[in-house]
């Protein structure tokens, strides 16, 4: 084995160039697929985890107390087929005033009446103060955005009830409760439900879930389940940023799996053929057919390993910012503590990919197994015409220069090496393709609606802590910021925090008033409201609550109910969220005043400019000038990055190619010379016979990419239940297809340059001093 290691050390030393790119092509590969794979574990692995700790309900089930009693709910949590129960718990809705708290907890909140944080089902994180234990306190769901100062605070409620203390901070994963109080206190609330808490055995699917729930309210009178929700649909919302991130950065990762394949074959398929004076003269030492495998493989295994651990190191380092940024909103704080990458994904990668590039690598080495040492020899040091001369023959009779007609001909020579490097310029033409479509379509959703105006005054300002109302009320604010210099539209928006009736979830209903109340670009179903009791739902809200267009949903708040039509879906993540017209909101909240105005300005306007005389027109308003949408920057920016490798990646396998070719046609380039052949003219010839690839690749890699864009784009949609509109999905037109056929032609020129101006630098007595 030392005289293995020896000479296997020795070829990696010698072979610097293909050292490097195998080392270059499995880092790049690695990293991509860390990133992946790390993903698609996350998606899921941090919410079981904090779910678990906290024995999280797999079933949050309200009831309509005035039909089912405490005591026929608790019997009904004893029955065999519950695995674990929490309750009954008081539920009640409480209206809080307009900016009465900065907790964020809006201004309709769900307070249960619970004795304590612990229990056999949902365990709350107490990690603040103390729990609620007399009346007049109260604990907050929240899990950041919090200061020493808070606790003490008062908590007002609208409807004249009793004032509340804030005593702790309490973090429920499940969001079973906006907030908590003692049992003695939440009949001063005046509770409208009761809450029960379960566990199952078979939590395994929504079906499931529901077959069990249905199991235990069966002996209970009818309707008296008023709503429920189980914890799959928590899951589903809380992991579907990183689920809309996986599919395309599998997709990569496995491109550059791909790609890392193709390219180590071809690597060690040319080592073979242009070592075969070098096989021949290890045999004639005494090295065994299977010591020769074995040096071919470990001079593949060296770069191999140390790009695969290089990759996967800089796979976790790149891993982390990305997680934290992917986990973002509410439940963050607690899931960031177990986002990481996980030792498997790690140990799939360090073992996983040298054992590719192995099986890639065993294939071309064990051509060497049975060759004599005589024939290794004589193999290595004779010319080899291959196809090449009888294509080339063919091709001299047109009027194609003759450097170009040679250079057409020299795929044929190698067609198996050749076949190896088209693939990996389809693979990258693939990627670039891919990656085109992907970034499109992210710009669009980016910028979707946002050339509707493109400042927004916020109706107060916060300074040392405390909020500033406009000097101006509503009606001389808008008439304000429309007799401002480069005014062109201006409509105002207010959102009010509202109940679906028979669901336990909270509706964001936002109303619009004034010049433009349609959102441009995001309608995908349907119609914009034209009358009053017309609502527009974002697709998310329409999945989750099993709404259609042309379905009426009542919406309530605060004793008043609107009956409203669904005319329309939008494109929206949020499944809180509704758009209504102006006298549909004030139907429900009549004192609800504008929180924001939308100012669309005249072409040619500044926009930082509109927002500094807006500023000094009334310092109680907060203008933002509309940036630009981190989500989308994310995505095309990492899928640029690794386009920019993989593509990268394609050139070194052309480039080792190219740099292979001219080794083996060392004695033809000198012929070539002799006969008056220019340096000109040999860049050109070698770089014709890689672009004739390159052409090739294009025809074959674009409609794979545009595949791969149909395949993955609606998965990523999907993972966070919203619809695209055509438009945004409409990407291949004319002018792009033309660009990306050269893409494939750009990866074969820049691979093949450098080492084709080395080639044509050679002179004919380098040459025949080297035969």
């Amino acid at each position: 084995m030392r005289a293995v290691w020896r000479a296997a050390r020795a070829a990696v030393r010698r072979r610097r160039l293909q050292t490097l790119v195998i080392a270059l092509v499995t880092l790049t590969s690695t990293a991509a697929t860390v990133v992946a794979l790390g993903l698609l574990d996350a998606a899921s692995a941090p919410f079981d985890k904090a779910f678990g700790r906290q024995r999280g309900p797999h079933v949050t089930a309200v009831f309509d107390p005035a039909k089912v009693s405490a005591p026929q709910l608790a019997r009904a949590a004893r029955q065999p087929g519950v695995a674990a129960a929490a309750g009954p718990y008081a539920q009640a809705t409480v209206e809080l005033p307009d900016g009465a708290m900065n907790f964020g907890l809006g201004t309709q909140i769900t307070v249960v009446g619970r004795a304590g944080p612990d229990g056999p089902v949902d365990r709350l994180d107490l990690w603040a103060g103390r729990w609620a234990t007399r009346p007049g306190e109260v604990v907050l769901n929240r899990q950041s955005d919090w200061t020493p100062d808070d606790l003490g605070k008062r908590l007002p409620m609208s409807s004249g009830g009793p004032e509340l203390t804030v005593v702790g901070f309490a973090f429920d994963l499940s969001r079973t409760a906006d907030a908590w109080v003692a049992p003695r206190q939440i009949d001063a609330l005046e509770p409208t439900a009761t809450q029960m808490l379960f566990r199952f055995p078979d939590a395994s699917s929504e079906d499931r879930l529901r077959a069990q729930l249905g199991t235990v309210t069966e002996r209970l009178p009818a309707d008296a389940l008023t709503a429920s929700r189980t914890y799959l649909t928590l899951k589903h919302q809380v992991s579907s940023s990183a689920r809309a991130y996986t599919p395309y950065l599998m997709a990569f990762g496995i491109l550059g799996i791909a790609v890392a394949v193709l390219i180590v074959a071809n690597v060690v398929s040319g080592a073979v053929i242009s070592g075969f004076r070098h096989i021949g003269v290890l045999k004639a030492l005494g090295f065994t057919p299977g010591q020769v495998v074995a040096v071919y493989l470990t001079m593949i295994s060296v770069p191999a390993v140390v790009g695969c651990a290089l990759g996967t190191l800089l796979g976790n380092v790149l891993a982390r910012p990305f997680f934290e940024f992917v986990f973002m909103g509410p439940d963050a704080g607690v899931l960031h503590d177990d986002v990481s990458v996980a030792a498997w994904v790690n140990a799939v990668t360090l073992l996983g990919m040298p054992g590719v590039c192995v099986l890639a690598a065993l294939a071309p080495a064990l051509r060497a197994h049975g060759m004599s040492a005589a024939r290794a020899i004589s193999a290595g040091s004779a010319p080899r015409v291959g196809r090449a001369l009888g294509i080339q023959r063919r091709l001299a009779g047109s009027r194609l220069p003759r450097s170009v007609s040679l250079g057409m001909g020299l795929p044929f020579a190698r067609p198996g090496r050749s076949v190896l490097t088209l693939a990996a310029v389809v693979l990258g033409v693939t990627t670039v393709t891919f990656a085109t479509g992907l970034a499109t379509t992210m710009d669009r959703f980016g910028n979707a609606g946002r050339d509707a105006y493109q400042v927004t005054v916020y109706a107060s300002s916060f300074r040392h802590g405390k909020e500033i109302e406009p000097q101006h009320d509503d009606r001389e604010l808008d008439a304000l910021l429309r007799e401002l210099p480069g005014a062109g539209e201006v409509t105002a928006r207010s959102s009010v925090d509202v109940r679906l009736t028979g669901s336990a979830h909270q509706v964001t209903l936002e109303g619009r008033r004034g010049d433009r109340l349609r959102l441009d670009g995001v309608l995908t179903d349907g119609r914009w409201m034209r009358a009053s009791g017309e609502i527009v739902a974002g697709s998310a809200f329409l999945r989750q609550n099993g709404v259609r267009v042309g379905e009426r949903v009542s919406l309530e708040k605060g004793g008043r109910t609107e009956r409203v039509l669904v005319v329309g879906e939008f494109m929206e993540s949020n499944a809180r969220v509704v758009l209504s017209d102006w006298p549909t909101l004030t139907a429900l909240a009549p004192a609800e005043r504008p929180i924001a105005y939308h100012v669309a300005l005249r072409d040619g306007a500044d926009p930082a400019a509109y927002a500094r005389a807006a500023r000094a027109a009334d310092a109680g308003v907060t203008p933002d000038v509309r940036g630009s949408n981190s989500v989308t920057q994310t995505i095309v920016g990492s899928a640029s990055a690794l386009t920019l490798m993989l593509a990268a990646v394609a050139a070194l396998g052309v480039f080792n190619t190219v740099v292979l070719n001219t080794r083996d046609r060392r004695r033809d380039l000198g012929m070539l010379k002799s006969i008056g052949m220019t340096p000109r003219q040999v860049t050109a010839m070698t770089v014709t016979s890689m672009a004739v690839l390159g052409a090739l690749g294009s025809l074959l890699g674009i409609p794979l990419g545009m595949a791969g864009y149909e395949l993955v784009i609606p998965r990523m949609a999907d993972a966070v239940d919203i619809t695209l509109p055509p438009w945004m999905t409409d990407v291949w037109r004319a002018p792009a297809l033309t660009g990306l056929a050269l893409a494939g032609l750009l990866i074969a020129v820049l691979g093949a340059y450098v080492p084709a101006r080395r080639a044509a630098r050679l002179t004919i007595g380098e040459v025949l001093r080297s035969e």
